[in-house]
């Protein structure tokens, strides 16, 4: 089994820049962050600040041809997939894993129907908030990579090439045996509390302290657990209770990357989120007051932002 020695990162904001930043110190690894025209001047000449440290990455334009991955990592918005898509097709080779850490159920089916299912592993980001200002990123290293196919029980070769990888520049990270279950188990948290928080304005220590506030997000949660269900998904009935007992670790000054986007001005991924809980709610004939409602509250400032 080959090892992984050629690394491109799409996406340094608050996600992908921990990433990069741990890959970088390694001299065995080639390490590029792909980028769009507009942005590679202005990176050159403004240097990524890590918790008070500069770094200066190799970045590289979608029209290079010479840099083939043996992995990229996603760790963009979902609103630009298609543009990353379209941004990644020099650089994906008959080997090369691609791993999203995208926000949402989507993104791995969609990148599979473009490159094929054997080059993606399910994925995603859980741990405090990184904290984006500008070029500037705080983070307090306590997070996890969780990744797999959807069924661990026995490690695919893709698996145990990314294992290898992530203990070589210690990266964080969880293997579980369902990776079904646990990409719902994230998803309820960005259901209940990215949204809660959004139209609240409310950091986690909000819903640490307050009973309306928390049962709000539980309420948000609470669909989407019955969509887990008909979707095939084991064991739901103790989705809620582990995601509750995350939150109370979670930094109480800190707030949810959609509330970081609502303070920056940004459009949510809210889409992603109550969007795809109403789409699969018609599917299924089924009833989801909370995340309606909560959709149309989200999708109301973000077209205040785009008007300010």
């Amino acid at each position: 089994m080959s090892s992984i020695k050629k690394v491109l990162i799409c996406g340094l904001g608050a996600i992908g820049s921990i990433y990069a930043v741990k890959i970088a110190p390694k001299t065995d690894i080639e390490l590029k962050v792909l980028v769009d025209s507009s942005r590679f001047e202005r990176y050159k000449s403004s240097p990524l600040v890590f918790n008070g440290v500069s770094y200066n990455f190799d970045y590289v334009l979608p029209s290079r041809t010479d840099f083939v991955a043996d992995l990229i990592i996603i760790a963009t918005k979902n609103n630009v997939l298609d543009e990353v898509i379209e941004n990644l097709k020099n650089f994906v080779g008959p080997e090369t894993i691609i791993l999203s850490l995208l926000n949402g159920l989507k993104s791995e089916d969609i990148l599979s129907d473009v490159f094929g299912k054997e080059k993606v592993l399910y994925s995603y980001y859980i741990g405090h908030t990184s904290t984006r200002v500008g070029r500037n990123v705080v983070h307090d290293d306590v997070y996890k990579t969780v990744f797999g196919e959807k069924d661990n029980s026995k490690y695919s070769e893709k698996v145990l090439k990314l294992k290898e990888f992530f203990d070589s520049t210690k990266i964080n990270y969880e293997i579980p045996v369902d990776m079904e279950y646990s990409r719902w188990w994230k998803f309820l948290v960005n259901v209940g509390y990215n949204q809660a928080s959004a139209i609240l304005n409310a950091s986690y220590g909000v819903f640490q302290t307050s009973e309306k506030a928390n049962n709000f997000a539980i309420k948000l949660m609470e669909e989407a657990v019955e969509l887990a269900k008909l979707s095939g998904v084991k064991n739901t009935q103790q989705l809620i209770s582990e995601v509750l007992e995350v939150i109370k670790t979670m930094l109480p000054d800190t707030r949810t990357s959609m509330l970081q986007d609502i303070d920056a001005k940004r459009q949510t991924e809210v889409d992603i989120f109550s969007g795809y809980i109403c789409e699969l709610a018609q599917k299924y004939n089924i009833s989801v007051p909370y995340n309606k409602i909560a959709y149309e509250i989200i999708k109301a400032i973000d077209d205040k932002n785009m008007m300010d």
